[in-house]
């Protein structure tokens, strides 16, 4: 008797134990909203679990504060991991970059973070949460809203099925279509290595797929020709490397309708630029003759014949490297240099006029200033072949003008950039030059931003980053092409632009009567 009668206490004095989550509603009931505006990457289980750590009944009241004390940090962790916020390997990774920035710009960046219309629905909970908390129990709703969101994951995402989520869908791709989705012009796609995708868009199940189009895209190369045939047309390559421009900043910006988009003879409206930085940017531009590969084995030394401009030197053509700025900023000039496969000296920037400084206070150069001597460098030239890469950043964010602390205006700079290329452009025209120029921006400046990253952060390489415009004009042609751009809307990347050069490199697409 006595036996039962302990037995039937024990859940009685246990339940005196049970404090309910307190203040940790709030913080709960904060992830809820974001989660219904769509701000978070929710994780349920792992916050069930927070849940449970802090309902645990704990008989000493001291290790309840002390509880407290330990979920503070954890709390803070598991909120930045729910978030779109880089993760620690990224900001360990861009630490020494970060540290190069402006006291100013990071201010600046800092301010992008506060949403004054969040902050003050958060208050409104907040108030909210105080008034209703005197009469209802919240924990027993915020661990009802937990155990429903974890029970939504057995059947797929919770975020799909929350209110303001997007549908996740399953992935039907036919081996064809993806083929179809990584080709670009030339460079036969891999049909077959490229298996339906039919399983749910799990992490598992996507990095299979992507370890199968990079298998695919190992096999894809453009051919360059052993040497030119004798009667070969000597012309100049310009590729000019764009930091901070795509389609989505171009629309923000209001100038879709710039003339320099319609004097172009080929135009490229669904080019993936594949990367959100600079440096993976230009290495895999300047590899354009292979197909894609992954981040990793960017940094890993590639096929000789991957090389675009080693290519070209093989055939005759003078290298010449180009920049707008110094190329120190995270040793991006090095990068060019050991994994991009460029040895030709930095074309000399003595007296460039100086027209913004960089986020990390560094000049960045006059863009007419830098392509005028490039037209009196490359004139001088005894060989009438030439490639020259030339790296322009004035649309970096964070670029201001000397003596001004804040970031210049973003449409100002495009508006400039754009008029000067034009005029460039006007100027090849009348010089009778043969030339083939190729406008390929590294990725987009993210000018918009949306609820993943605010404006100007680019650590996830959204589409609004990595569609870039492409732009290929040929001077100095006897029968120039007429009319509208000829536009490519299918998917592409850099292969494209190597098979290009490939089709051109005779240089009789500049005397022929007619070009197809």
């Amino acid at each position: 008797m006595t036996q039962f009668t302990q037995n039937t206490a024990m859940p009685s004095s246990l339940w005196q134990y049970w404090r309910g989550l307190s203040g940790w509603n709030f913080y709960f009931l904060v992830k809820f909203g974001l989660l219904w505006a769509g701000y978070l990457n929710f994780h349920p289980l792992p916050n069930l679990v927070f849940a449970a750590f802090l309902l645990m009944p704990l008989p000493r009241y001291s290790l309840h504060r002390l509880r407290h004390w330990i979920a503070l940090p954890i709390g803070f962790a598991l909120f930045w991991h729910d978030t779109w916020l880089p993760g620690p390997e990224s900001i360990m990774s861009q630490g020494s970059q970060v540290a190069g920035f402006s006291t100013d710009y990071l201010i600046d960046l800092v301010t992008r973070f506060i949403n004054w219309q969040m902050i003050g629905a958060i208050f409104v909970l907040l108030v909210a949460w105080l008034f209703l908390s005197q009469w209802i129990r919240i924990t027993v709703f915020v661990v009802a809203i937990l155990l429903w969101l974890n029970v939504l994951t057995l059947a797929g995402p919770s975020f799909s099925l929350w209110p303001a989520g997007q549908p996740t869908t399953t992935v039907t791709t036919t081996g064809g279509n993806a083929a179809a989705t990584v080709a670009a012009t030339g460079g036969a796609p891999v049909v077959g290595d490229m298996p339906a995708q039919t399983a749910p868009p799990t992490t598992a199940n996507l990095n299979a797929w992507l370890n199968n189009f990079y298998n695919a895209e190992a096999k894809r190369k453009s051919t360059f020709p052993s040497s030119l045939p004798a009667d070969a047309q000597p012309f100049e390559l310009l590729v000019i490397n764009i930091c901070s421009l795509s389609w989505s900043d171009i629309e923000a910006a209001g100038l879709m309708s710039h003339p320099l988009w319609s004097h172009f003879d080929i135009e490229f409206k669904n080019f993936n630029s594949a990367t959100s930085y600079s440096g993976p940017a230009a290495i895999r531009l300047l590899r354009a003759s292979c197909g894609q590969t992954s981040h990793t084995n960017l940094y890993q030394p590639a096929n000789n014949d991957c090389y675009l401009f080693d290519n070209l030197s093989k055939l005759g053509f003078t290298q010449h490297l180009m920049m707008g700025h110094n190329g120190q900023f995270g040793g991006f000039l090095k990068e060019v240099r050991e994994n991009g496969g460029m040895q030709s000296e930095l074309m000399d920037q003595t007296n460039l006029p100086v027209i913004l400084l960089g986020f990390d206070g560094s000049p960045v150069y006059d863009d007419t200033a830098v392509l005028n001597r490039w037209l009196d460098v490359t004139e001088k030239d005894k060989n009438s072949r030439s490639a020259t890469f030339y790296n322009t950043l004035p649309l970096h964010d964070g670029n201001h003008y000397p003596g001004v602390s804040k970031t210049a205006d973003y449409k100002a700079r495009a508006q400039k950039f754009f008029d000067e290329l034009d005029a460039f452009f006007t100027e090849l025209e009348k010089s009778g030059r043969k030339v083939m120029v190729v406008v390929v921006p590294e990725h987009g400046g993210a000018l918009k931003g949306d609820r993943m990253q605010v404006s100007g952060l680019r650590d996830i390489p959204s589409p609004s980053i990595t569609d870039v415009p492409v732009g290929v004009k040929f001077f100095g042609m006897k029968a120039p092409h007429q009319g509208a751009p000829i536009v490519i809307e299918q998917p592409s990347s850099f292969l494209a632009i190597s098979d290009l050069v490939v089709r051109v490199l005779d240089g009789k697409i500049f005397t022929e009567d007619n070009v197809d």
